[in-house]
């Protein structure tokens, strides 16, 4: 019983579906329509028809808002935007500590590749090997015996006479804070 289900369900998703679907390329068709009248027309009487202020005469705190319309057409909202980003410092001024900042699009300005000691399969091998060659060389110092000279070879500890004298000065005991 559920298969004829089904088969009304699909045909209704389908027709709800083909639905959207005219009225997105009704509402393309209608931008597109818009976009073509707009461009058209000079920057001064899109912003009077559209009840917007000069982008160049927009201060820091005014609201952009009103530019990131549909209908606005986008050179003029690259005006308003780069006009935003001039009298904000804080959109001004990037941060060049960030990083996320830099351009990862562009494969020729990414920079130097960095160098590794890392092989695939091998993980630090280098890293391993210089530490085992340097434990070898310890443990092949420890092995030699020691040549005695002169000064240590006599009867007891070297002993090296101090010069320097310590003074010990008092210490303060602080005061106990009453509870």
């Amino acid at each position: 019983m559920s298969a004829p289900l089904d088969r009304w369900s699909r045909r209704r998703a389908a027709v709800q579906a083909e639905a959207e679907a005219e009225a997105r390329t009704r509402q393309q068709a209608e931008a597109a329509a818009q976009q073509a009248a707009m461009a058209e027309k000079t920057d001064t009487e899109i912003l009077a028809e559209l009840g917007l202020p000069d982008p160049e005469t927009m201060q820091p705190g005014d609201d952009f808002s009103g530019f990131m319309q549909v209908i606005v057409p986008e050179r003029i909202r690259k005006l308003a935007l780069r006009k935003l980003w001039r009298s904000n410092p804080v959109l001004a001024n990037v941060d060049h500590l960030v990083d996320y900042g830099e351009d990862f699009t562009k494969e020729g300005t990414l920079g130097v590749a960095v160098k590794t000691a890392y092989q695939v399969g091998k993980g630090m091998l280098k890293h391993v090997d210089e530490t085992e060659a340097s434990g070898e060389e310890t443990e092949k110092a420890a092995e030699e015996p020691d040549v005695l000279t002169e000064e240590t070879s006599g009867e007891g500890p070297m002993v090296t006479p101090v010069t320097e004298t310590l003074v010990e000065t008092p210490t303060e005991q602080p005061e106990e804070p009453d509870f």
